[in-house]
């Protein structure tokens, strides 16, 4: 990997003359090592999943001997949603550091034109290739590479209707700029139709239009599915109560949205995609090129309830099953 050969060959040149100015450094989770790599994170805003995956990220590089202040310098931003800031944290962390992880397809979209000889990973990115981040899924092509969040839909509609088998009206609740949550409105419209629904489309642009959005829905619909969707996943504790004082109950994406609020998904686990990444993420450390590392699919994805919702709702999920 071009970028950390050339730092670490201008560390071993430069030798103790450096060595004071390292241990000046304020850099986060410098600790006068200058032998370390330094890593840019970028997540791009605050909720449970994207915080989930940065978490399982950093904690496997740790298991794997890259600990923080030691030999790992972190760099973690948040764009806490706002588009604005993506364009200037991106240049900034892609002429700091010798990789740098993306949470979330805008995120990793906006790190893509930021980058020329940074490789950048990324995670909780649902479709890389209609989000125009590599080439292809066995060959990405460019320095992106990484973990895809994409879940079988198919399996969140076949639980739909053995938790809830009299709905015939279904909403769906995105935000119609995020393409990650575009794609999975077009699988799972088509699905939910096959399956003999009636599909309501729910579109908003922000979470301050998240509130009104799903109070309308919820007069009109049996259940809601909700996409692995950044933007509606961070309102997932009010969804949650509307959910319950409309009597309607709410499919999620991904596990932790389901903590939150929903009552079942089968979905990803983010704290085991970000070891997966992380995984990969020591490979690129090895020299493994990004142009040449297949973007992974989810490891861990599974059944997951929550119970206290179900008993709220009065819903028996004893009896659910996810069928092949």
């Amino acid at each position: 990997m071009k970028k950390i050969g050339k730092y670490l060959l201008t560390t071993s040149l430069l030798g103790l003359a450096v060595l004071g100015l390292v241990a000046c450094s304020t850099t986060k989770g410098q600790s006068g090592n200058a032998n370390g790599v330094k890593v840019g994170i970028l997540q791009y805003m605050e909720h449970d999943s994207l915080t989930a995956a940065r978490e399982g990220f950093e904690a496997e590089m740790a298991d794997n001997g890259y600990k923080e202040g030691e030999k790992l310098t972190l760099d973690y931003q948040n764009a806490q949603g706002d588009q604005a800031n993506l364009q200037t944290i991106s240049e900034q962390l892609a002429s700091n550091n010798d990789l740098i992880l993306a949470i979330a397809t805008p995120a990793a979209q906006s790190l893509a034109t930021a980058s020329t000889d940074t490789p950048v990973l990324f995670t909780a990115v649902t479709d890389p290739l209609s989000a125009d981040l590599v080439e292809s899924i066995k060959k990405p092509g460019g320095l992106l590479t990484g973990t895809s969040d994409q879940t079988p839909i198919d399996k969140q509609v076949q639980l739909l209707g053995q938790a809830v088998p009299n709905a015939k009206i279904v909403g769906i609740l995105y935000n119609t700029s995020e393409r990650n949550s575009e794609v999975q409105v077009e699988t799972a419209q088509p699905l939910l139709e096959k399956a003999g629904y009636e599909v309501v489309l729910k579109g908003i642009s922000n979470t301050n239009e998240v509130q009104d959005a799903v109070t309308s829905l919820m007069k009109d619909v049996d259940a809601v599915f909700i996409p692995t969707d950044n933007t509606v996943a961070s309102t997932m504790t009010m969804i949650g109560e509307l959910s319950v004082s409309n009597k309607v109950p709410v499919i999620g994406g991904s596990t932790d949205m389901v903590d939150e609020g929903g009552l079942l998904t089968y979905g990803t686990n983010y704290e085991a995609l970000g070891r997966q990444t992380a995984k990969m993420a020591l490979k690129i450390l090895e020299g493994a090129e990004p142009a040449e590392m297949a973007v992974e699919y989810p490891e861990t994805v599974s059944l997951h309830v929550n119970e206290e919702m179900a008993k709220k709702l009065g819903i028996d999920t004893s009896k659910l099953i996810v069928k092949d």
